[in-house]
C-alpha cells in the first residue's frame, strides 16, 4: 500500500489575503494560477521583490489599511474609504487626522478596553471556580 500526499492548493485570492496584499496589484501569473501550501510558505519565508514592494508601498487591502490606521474595517467604510490605499495615502490620512478617523480610533480604543475588561472578568471567574 502506497500513500501519496495530496498537494493543498488555494485560490489566488486566499493566498493574497494570507500574504496581506491586494490581489489586483499582484502579477498576472499569481492571479491566474493556484498557489500550493509549499509555494505560500516559500513566499512568506523569502518574498520576491514584487511582494516586498506591495507590502511596503501598497496598494493595501482594507484589512491592512484598517490595521495601519488603527480602526475597524467597518470604521473605514463609515469614513468613506472603500478603495485600497497606498502607504503614502495612509500616511497622509494619519497626518490630516480627519474627524472620522479620530472618532473611529476612539471607538476602536473603547472596544479594546471593553474586550480586555471582559477577558479579565472571565479569568477572575474561572480562577474563583477552580
Amino acid at each position: 500500500m502506497t500513500s501519496h500526499q495530496n498537494t493543498q492548493t488555494m485560490k489566488p485570492a486566499t493566498a493574497a489575503k494570507k500574504l496581506g496584499v491586494y490581489l489586483e496589484a499582484t502579477p498576472a501569473e499569481f492571479r491566474e494560477g493556484v498557489v500550493s501550501r509549499a509555494e505560500l510558505n516559500a513566499l512568506q519565508a523569502d518574498p520576491p521583490q514584487w511582494l516586498r514592494e506591495l507590502r511596503h508601498n501598497g496598494p493595501h487591502p482594507r484589512q491592512v489599511v484598517a490595521q495601519k490606521l488603527g480602526v475597524s474595517i467597518a470604521g473605514l467604510a463609515r469614513g468613506g474609504v472603500t478603495e485600497p490605499l497606498t502607504t503614502e495615502q495612509i500616511e497622509a490620512l494619519k497626518q490630516e487626522q480627519p474627524e472620522w478617523l479620530q472618532k473611529e480610533r476612539a471607538t476602536q480604543a473603547e472596544v479594546r478596553k471593553e474586550t480586555a475588561r471582559i477577558k479579565k472578568r472571565d479569568a477572575e471567574r474561572a480562577a474563583q471556580q477552580s
